[in-house]
């Protein structure tokens, strides 16, 4: 690791302190999808892409996809400790005429995919690597996806697609909260054995507990190292949806609410208090 884990750690409560103090503001937001890709988002842009935090159009900077898009809120708070967006715009959350909406769009300096429905993401990313290998350049891309939306058939086009081209330079981060809007994934449609299906896909395939940061640097350290066969890369990451809010972590009925009046007092204390 290049950063000492309290130093990550730490990043990674003040980025969810500053998500959260932006949905209570704007009375809305996807504080639960946030929170359940924290850390993955942590890792991702304080350890392990290469970026120029001076420059974030750098041309050889790597891509990232949040195909999850409705989770963008989390990234905005991380735009804003690098000066890419003004720290006071954080404010700005889901306000007339901002440019900070529940889905993020390219017009935020940051951004490389503006985001909507789900399942679309996945196949920009593809999109991303196909290029990159296809020039010869050495960036990489990383891809956030949710669980629920593998629910979508254009996921698994595009885990085909990236198969088939041996799409080595694209690594999967997938958020395995195992909650869609109004039930469990389980419930809903089985999703397990998961790993065997991104496998059978043509995948190199890891699991990690996605809210830990060392193991997360470390595992995907270790799936871009040991991937012999040139496959691309999925990480399921075992997360909890608004984990570390005890009232909201893994309830149904959460996604997309803002805690209000004294319940927003007390998130944003179990937030601070880590």
């Amino acid at each position: 690791m290049r950063h000492k884990l309290e130093e990550l750690e730490n990043k990674c409560r003040e980025i969810k302190y500053k998500a959260l103090e932006m949905c209570v503001q704007a009375g809305t937001g996807h504080v639960t999808s946030a929170f359940s890709c924290a850390e993955i988002v942590t890792v991702l842009y304080y350890e392990l892409m290469n970026i120029d935090r001076k420059n974030p159009t750098w041309d050889n900077r790597d891509r990232f996809v949040m195909s999850k898009n409705h989770a963008s809120v989390i990234l905005y708070p991380v735009f804003a400790d690098f000066g890419w967006i003004e720290e006071s715009s954080l404010n700005s959350f889901l306000a007339n005429g901002s440019m900070l909406g529940s889905h993020s769009k390219m017009e935020v300096p940051g951004v490389d995919f503006s985001g909507g429905s789900l399942g679309i993401g996945l196949g920009v990313a593809c999109g991303f690597a196909y290029a990159a290998k296809s020039s010869n350049e050495k960036w990489m891309t990383y891809a956030v996806v949710g669980d629920g939306e593998c629910y979508e058939g254009a996921i698994w086009e595009s885990a085909m697609f990236a198969a088939h081209n041996k799409l080595s330079n694209l690594v999967v981060f997938l958020d395995r909260n195992g909650l869609c809007v109004t039930d469990y994934t389980e419930k809903m449609l089985i999703e397990e054995p998961f790993a065997d299906k991104w496998t059978s896909f043509g995948w190199h395939v890891k699991r990690v507990h996605g809210h830990d940061i060392r193991a997360l640097c470390d595992m995907a350290q270790e799936a871009i190292s040991d991937n012999k066969e040139n496959k691309p890369i999925c990480i399921i990451c075992d997360t909890h949806k608004g984990h570390g809010i005890a009232f909201m972590e893994d309830k149904l009925f959460m996604h997309g609410v803002a805690p209000k009046g004294e319940w927003a007092e007390k998130a944003l204390h179990q937030v601070r208090r880590g």
